[in-house]
């Protein structure tokens, strides 16, 4: 099974795709897409969609986890993030990608196997279940990787 796992941002939206084959879990992917910051909000949009799609066409993956929201203060990174998210959504299901919800707590869990894991202690994790030389950067991929391996946890074929 191919899991694509994305960590949702409007600066910077990572992505990570790995494979699971019985409890095994290997790195196929990952990076992260950019949108400028003086680009107009349909322009960043324009490019998530259209940087995920190739993402989509190139990887086809099977499943996808997606982070949910957690925001403590700022509403307004909350509706951007949001925004992004629902174009992230529109772009699975236009490829026909079956998508789960994954929080924080369940990614944390999953890959460290404590739900207040520090973050340093997920990437550690990461690298650790993936069998890789170094930590994958920048975070946000390193997060979407995270992401694809809780999926690959907790969604029962």
């Amino acid at each position: 099974m191919v899991i694509l796992g994305i960590d949702p941002g409007f600066a910077r939206m990572g992505w990570g795709v790995i494979s699971k084959t019985g409890a095994k879990f290997s790195l196929i992917d990952y990076g992260c897409l950019e949108t400028p910051v003086k680009t107009s909000l349909s322009n960043r949009l324009e490019k998530i969609f259209d940087g995920l799609s190739k993402v989509l066409k190139k990887i086809k993956p099977d499943l996808a986890g997606i982070e949910t929201l957690f925001f403590n203060t700022n509403a307004k990174t909350a509706v951007s993030v949001g925004e992004v998210r629902g174009v992230i959504l529109l772009a699975l299901k236009k490829y026909g990608v079956k998508v789960i919800d994954v929080t924080p707590l369940q990614v944390k869990q999953s890959v460290a196997g404590y739900g207040r894991a520090e973050k340093v202690q997920v990437q550690k994790m990461v690298k650790i279940l993936l069998s890789l030389s170094e930590i994958p950067k920048p975070d946000d991929a390193a997060d979407a990787l995270a992401i694809a391996l809780a999926t690959g946890s907790i969604y029962r074929v």
